[in-house]
């Protein structure tokens, strides 16, 4: 499939942020429109549903992947593991 170049049209952004038990997904069109979706997560691989959510949405959009000039990456799960200290022991070393 192939678009035309974004030349006067906005880049399409897309978010992600993998949570415990779904992955959202956050597209912002080149209208400027804010599309939203809500996939399960994987646990195993938690990539295969951010590309599959991603790759459903853009489907849907009837957009190119090849017209995502932005996209931001976050993890809840990694940030609860944090705050709950529920993940593996770890140090850190450092020299001057």
């Amino acid at each position: 499939m192939k678009t035309a170049p974004l030349i006067g049209r906005q880049p399409v952004r897309v978010a992600v942020d993998i949570g415990g038990t779904f992955t959202d997904i956050v597209l912002i069109a080149q209208d400027g429109v804010l599309h939203e979706s809500k996939v399960s997560t994987t646990p195993a691989d938690p990539s295969v549903g951010v590309i599959n959510g991603v790759n459903a949405l853009l489907q849907e959009l009837s957009i190119n992947a090849t017209d995502i000039a932005e996209f931001l990456h976050g993890t809840t799960v990694a940030s609860n593991t944090l705050l709950q200290h529920s993940g593996a022991a770890t140090g850190l070393i450092t020299t001057r």
